[in-house]
């Protein structure tokens, strides 16, 4: 069973940038899409940010756009998240998951994913 690893989280002030990685233990082939979701207390994980292997083809949810950037490192089995402009809205703990088999677009939806980390705190000060 594939594991993964996310690190980069801290504490950072409004404005500030924080760097997130997410290490698989290895490439599941069968798994066409590597997501990033959110848990604020009290909230449900959504969506962030999702990236296909193969192309690099990339979303993100609306509130995040242009300040958020994933990408992937093939060889190294990690994907990246790059937050700058960060805000209090963005506090959560930070999951990284990949796409169930014969998922072949960037879902948005928790059930579309497997095998999720044990995530990453955020905290943004105002």
């Amino acid at each position: 069973q594939v594991q993964f690893v996310e690190s980069g989280g801290g504490l950072v002030q409004t404005g500030g940038s924080l760097r997130l990685s997410c290490a698989a233990s290895e490439r599941t082939f069968s798994s066409y899409t590597m997501g990033w979701f959110r848990q604020a207390p009290g909230k449900e994980r959504e969506f962030v940010a999702g990236i296909l292997w193969n192309s690099g083809a990339t979303s993100y949810r609306d509130s995040v756009k242009g300040r958020f950037t994933i990408s992937r490192d093939n060889a190294k089995n990690t994907v990246y998240l790059q937050m700058n402009s960060l805000k209090p809205e963005d506090t959560a703990v930070y999951y990284c998951s990949q796409s169930k088999p014969g998922i072949f677009y960037i879902a948005t939806v928790t059930s579309a994913y497997e095998y999720w980390g044990q995530g990453t705190q955020v905290t943004v000060s105002s």
